[in-house]
């Protein structure tokens, strides 16, 4: 290498706009890792990061664009209360903390703590907010929470609960090493949702001994490349998908030995689709018959299956019915606990909670499933006279105004509570609406981290360091919380003791902290705060990563084989402690988990660590498919809607700027040519979208890829923004303007975005 080029390298390294920064992107479940270049306070360049340990160096083209999140005009930059005549005025932070500790702890002496719901923790990016949250709402003694899963997955984690005997526990599927993978009301090639997405999908396509499966009633990115796809009609979900386990039965290709000797329930549940009539259900779901005993046999053949269902089940008739199907076609098939199949993975934390059989919300008395208030009853649990309706709420890191369905009830709602404080990034839908609006800095400005992760046969974690120092006055959630905490006279007893323990050594604290929890339950049940106000404060401003080190000591005490196998050295309290320390340094991520794939096994929590599946509770509706006949279009709503599609355009509500996008800016409505002839529209012509609780317009884009009857219009639009000159604006159709929060899963309460009866109309002009 000549001088010049060593002066023009060590130049480049030199150069703060040359370095590259290890991060992750926040827009969706996969949480790909990602190098950033920066310029002051703006992200300029976006790459994948080839050392994350999954998504090696994938990355898609929403990810290249998460400045608009980092730089969004609406992020707030100090707290704010709402004065009388309905404006905000910025205050301090002491004024701020005082002043919502003294409102929250006012309604929980008066009324009691289950009288204030705690919505959120976190979205697409950021869990550390709902682990510190835990600290409030200990202090506070609030009983009830929800957060969007409340409305999109608990009817899911319900059925693998009685699977697997938690509804914490759940099956991930092995896409890497699958011969067949099946989807289901699902498009991967947009929504992602595993690692390295679209190059799985095209090395399973690229390889003619690996095979596609799709349930979509539209022929999306990932359907056009499938082996079969089973093109139902829109809420036909059930009768398509009892068909192919009625066939798999029907003809002998189900795995006897692995459902007599892992299984319980077969014999229960084996008559019930014995009854199904395989050609009335084809009829029913409008595919052919052979075409469903043809992708039966694909799926039951194969060396292996994965199976994943998304929000086009589980947003339409039948959600939790739904659930429990697709979740037969890889038991039956005996594809648990294999290579290419279905796994329970260890973790580091769960995704969810667990809710007994039984438990309700005590004003609607609607389940609680995994631990969780179902979005769809929040409205009903606040504006009404029950005594026990809820009058305080904290929302954090989440817009239920604008993501829950019909947003016109939840600000009616809203407007009830006494309190409402709402801690985020920007000012939202719901932030517009609170008493109080306290700024969190945003994922890029602290130590985060999310819990999706779910690999097998080595799962993964991902602790991001933060790439810009926090905006204006705003603060990390940890430290919120922690202010809260000791402004309602909650702080945990000891955090001195464990803090002079933590300035000493790492040994010490260990010390310590394992006498201290022992000593005073009151330390476990805030541990969140105490770990942040202790060791937190020697980890400089990775401090928000403290409370993983209660995890890290779960983790070495139930799977610490598995933490050795994946290169942590140590036992006991030492082999946490290295695992603590090596998940701060992996600026990349590191593998935390390294296990055989037949150990799903030992993960299931039934008391005869069998898998349950026969759900008494589904067999009535199993059952009643025979003699009920699909909705039908009625002439006042002839169209079926799809409200909220995963699209090249769309990510989760966290980037507001609508000029992220670089095609389709205002959110089209999808339209099949021959609705479109028989309206009187053509290709981008504006249409008006009536269904019973609203009405909206969008521009309309003609295409084959919709069957006749269903229309679509994306998520993640019609938020307010402010424009170049300040003015806000609405860009596109908030679709919860449309949904009706009644149209719902009489289980789960899962709305049915993806069925909303509609009417159209040709905008003239």
């Amino acid at each position: 290498m000549s001088q010049s080029e060593v002066e023009a390298l060590s130049t480049e390294e030199l150069d703060p706009t040359k370095q590259w920064h290890k991060t992750a992107c926040v827009l969706c479940s996969a949480n790909c890792g990602i190098e950033v270049r920066i310029d002051g306070r703006e992200i300029t360049r976006v790459r994948g990061d080839k050392d994350h340990p999954a998504s090696k160096g994938y990355t898609c083209e929403k990810g290249l664009r998460v400045n608009h999140y980092q730089n969004g005009r609406d992020r707030l930059t100090g707290p704010l209360k709402k004065m009388e005549d309905g404006t905000f005025q910025e205050i301090s932070w002491d004024q701020a903390i005082k002043e919502v500790a003294d409102r929250l702890v006012g309604i929980r002496d008066t009324y009691g703590g289950d009288k204030i719901m705690y919505y959120g923790g976190g979205g697409q990016g950021n869990h550390f907010p709902g682990a510190y949250a835990r600290s409030v709402l200990q202090t506070l003694g609030v009983q009830y929470r929800s957060n969007a899963l409340a409305q999109e997955k608990t009817g899911m984690y319900w059925v693998q609960g009685k699977f697997f005997g938690r509804q914490d526990i759940g099956a991930s599927p092995d896409f890497h090493h699958t011969d067949c993978a099946v989807f289901i009301g699902k498009n991967p090639w947009h929504s992602h949702g595993f690692p390295e997405a679209r190059n799985v999908l095209n090395a399973i396509k690229n390889d003619e001994d690996r095979k596609i499966v799709v349930f979509d009633p539209r022929v999306s990115e990932t359907a056009n490349i499938s082996d079969h796809h089973l093109r139902v009609k829109p809420g036909t979900d059930a009768w398509a998908l009892a068909a192919v386990l009625a066939t798999m039965v029907d003809e002998g290709l189900t795995d006897e030995k692995f459902l007599k000797e892992q299984c319980v329930g077969w014999e229960a549940l084996r008559p019930l689709l014995e009854e199904v009539d395989i050609s009335d259900y084809a009829r029913k779901c409008g595919i052919d018959e052979e075409q469903i005993r043809a992708a039966a046999r694909t799926m039951a053949n194969a060396r292996s299956m994965a199976t994943e269902e998304d929000l086009g089940i589980e947003m339409a008739p039948h959600s939790t019915l739904n659930s429990w199907l697709q979740r037969l076609l890889y038991l039956l098939t005996g594809n648990f606990g294999n290579e290419g199949g279905m796994n329970i993975p260890n973790r580091l934390a769960p995704i969810c909670g667990h809710s007994a059989d039984g438990a309700t919300e005590p004003v609607t008395g609607t389940p609680l499933l995994c631990g969780l208030v179902a979005c769809a009853a929040i409205p009903d649990a606040i504006d009404t006279e029950h005594p026990d309706r809820f009058r305080g709420m904290i929302v954090e890191s989440s817009n239920p105004i604008h993501s829950l369905p019909d947003s016109k009830r939840f600000r009616e709602a809203f407007a009830k509570l006494d309190c409402l404080v709402v801690i985020d990034v920007a000012m939202t839908e719901t932030a517009r609406q609170a008493d109080y609006v306290l700024p969190a800095c945003s994922q890029y400005e602290k130590a985060e981290a999310t819990f999706f992760a779910g690999e097998m046969p080595s799962n993964y974690f991902h602790i991001r360091q933060p790439i810009f120092e926090p905006l204006g006055d705003t603060l990390p959630e940890a430290e919120i919380h922690a202010r809260l905490v000791e402004a309602m006279g909650g702080e945990p007893e000891g955090v001195q003791e464990l803090t002079d323990a933590a300035e000493e050594s790492r040994e010490a604290f260990v010390e310590t902290f394992t006498r201290l929890s022992a000593e005073n339950p009151d330390l476990g049940a805030k541990l969140p705060t105490a770990l942040y106000r202790s060791l937190g404060r020697s980890l400089g401003e990775m401090g928000p990563a403290a409370v993983m080190f209660g995890s890290a000591m779960q983790a070495s005490m139930r799977f610490p084989d598995a933490i050795r196998a994946a290169g942590v050295k140590g036992d006991g309290l030492e082999l946490a402690s290295n695992l603590f320390d090596a998940l701060l340094e992996a600026k990349s991520g590191m593998v935390f988990s390294t296990s055989e794939y037949s150990t799903s096994f030992d993960r299931i929590k039934t008391p005869d660590g069998k898998i349950h599946l026969h759900i008494e509770e589904l067999v009535e509706e199993l059952q009643g498919l025979a003699s009920e006949e699909p909705a039908s279009p009625t002439d006042a709503y002839p169209f079926v809607l799809t409200a909220g599609e995963h699209r090249g355009s769309t990510v989760n509500d966290v980037i507001r700027d609508p000029s992220w996008r670089k095609k389709d800016k205002d959110g089209a409505l999808r339209i099949n040519p021959v609705d479109a002839e028989r309206i009187g529209v053509v290709d981008g012509q504006r249409v008006r979208v009536i269904t019973k609780r609203g009405e909206a317009e969008a521009p309309a884009d003609i295409t084959d890829t919709m069957m006749e009857g269903q229309v679509s219009l994306p998520h993640g639009f019609g938020m307010e923004y402010p424009d170049e000159t300040g003015e806000h604006k609405i860009h596109g159709v908030a679709v919860n303007e449309l949904t009706d929060l009644e149209d719902r899963d009489w289980l789960a309460l899962t709305p049915h975005h993806k069925h909303v009866r509609a009417r159209l109309e040709a905008v003239p002009g």
